[in-house]
């Protein structure tokens, strides 16, 4: 059976406090407080190292697409404020966030399991739920990451499905996303003969 994966934004900084967010899917061990957030982040890359020096991350759980979309796109300037028990930010558009410390590591080379303990937690805003538009964004946001891993057709595809969504349900932000991730298809080497969505 997979395990079930939750799409959140983690935030870690570097030993100069320079902060780093990236989109992230995490996994849960145990419940509450005293459950565990796992971390796979790909090695190298910005999180693991911030994560591996410092010995802590924020999670953010976000329902603000145009987070997804941006990270992904090249847009990772978003207000942050800073974490309390950790040395850390949190997104100033998390619902809420965890603050987290690392206290194991299975060392894989390529894909390491970071266990992370919670050692605070803070409710921002209520969770009112999920429009399809949000959902067809993060969707779009996982193809522009392997936009050097698909076939143009197949991304062309699945973008003319997720487009009905967006034309259904799109608030104006879940449509400044959309426009961002069709932005990058559009100017992908690989993607810039692939069929209009």
């Amino acid at each position: 059976m997979n395990e079930v994966i939750y799409e959140t934004v983690v935030s870690t900084v570097d030993a100069a406090g320079v902060p780093h967010i990236a989109p992230m899917g995490v996994r849960y061990e145990g419940e509450g407080q005293a459950g565990h957030v796992i971390l796979m982040p790909f090695k190298p890359s910005t999180t693991h190292d911030n994560i591996v020096a410092s010995g802590h991350a924020v999670l953010n759980i976000v329902t603000d697409t145009r987070v997804f979309a941006g990270c992904v796109t090249g847009r990772r300037d978003w207000p942050l404020r800073p974490a309390v028990a950790v040395p850390g930010m949190h997104l100033q558009a998390a619902l809420s966030h965890v603050e987290l410390v690392l206290v194991a590591s299975n060392g894989d080379p390529q894909r390491p399991r970071l266990r992370m303990a919670r050692v605070r937690e803070v409710q921002h805003a209520p969770f009112v739920g999920l429009n399809r538009a949000q959902a067809a964004v993060l969707e779009g946001a996982v193809l522009v990451s392997r936009l050097h891993m698909l076939a143009p057709a197949k991304v062309a595809a699945e973008m003319a499905y997720l487009q009905i969504a967006i034309d259904k349900t799109a608030a104006a932000a879940e449509h400044e996303a959309w426009g961002w991730l069709r932005e990058a298809i559009a100017g992908h080497p690989a993607h810039r003969t692939a069929p209009s969505t």
